[in-house]
């Protein structure tokens, strides 16, 4: 009882956290769902809205990797996340994409690779879906696994450089002498968020996540 409570406490939480207003659902629709899997739904919407935000600071970055520039970011962000204007990031393996959109061959829309890469990735852990009912099973280790890429991630967004040094994608910054942290807060809610929802998914399912330590600066990404 004290985990049910638990949980549909953080469920609450996370639904004022999201500022996006989902359609009303059916009574049907309600009676389908397990605690757990309304917990998944907000959860989802929650890694989105962090995804959006991110591929928005990315381009403010770099607008150079957005089609039309500064005053097309909206365009770009919106055209990333609708499946049919970027088929070649179905095409491609997550991971690929995030591994492409950092290689000093690329010449593409990185920011698109990162961030698409990054949410194919994670919706992968979802089992690629939109929305849960009683019959759908997560995998905690998967959501675990999701949570350590999106570090691999990150180290490799600040730390890989082409060859005159300089940063692929711009993110965090030093302007003015003054440590801009934004992006390392952005990315510590999507890792989180993962965590919390592998560890929800672990103690309801009486599953085990194996933890896996690594070194960042030679991290492999783990499997989905």
């Amino acid at each position: 009882m004290l985990f049910r409570n638990t949980i549909l406490l953080f469920s609450l939480f996370l639904s004022a956290c999201t500022t996006t207003t989902q359609p009303a659902e059916t009574e049907i629709g309600y009676l389908a769902k397990s605690d757990i899997d309304t917990v998944a739904d907000i959860h989802l919407r929650v890694i989105d809205q962090h995804l959006k935000e991110l591929a928005f600071k990315l381009y403010r970055r770099n607008p150079s990797h957005c089609d039309g520039g500064t005053p097309g970011i909206d365009a770009c962000v919106k055209s990333l996340f609708d499946r049919r204007h970027h088929p070649k990031l179905l095409s491609i393996n997550s991971i690929k994409n995030i591994k492409l959109s950092l290689s000093g061959d690329f010449s593409g829309d990185r920011v698109a690779r990162f961030v698409g890469g990054l949410r194919s990735m994670i919706h992968n852990a979802y089992s690629n879906k939109t929305e849960f009912f009683f019959f759908d099973e997560l995998d905690p280790q998967k959501l675990y696994n999701s949570a350590r890429n999106i570090e691999i991630a990150v180290w490799r967004l600040s730390n890989v450089r082409d060859k005159k040094g300089q940063p692929l994608l711009l993110s965090n910054s030093m302007d003015t002498g003054v440590a801009n942290l934004s992006f390392e807060r952005l990315f510590g809610k999507l890792v989180s968020t993962q965590d919390t929802m592998a560890k929800i998914i672990a103690e309801s399912s009486r599953r085990r996540i194996k933890n896996i330590i690594q070194r960042l600066a030679t991290a492999v990404f783990l499997p989905i």
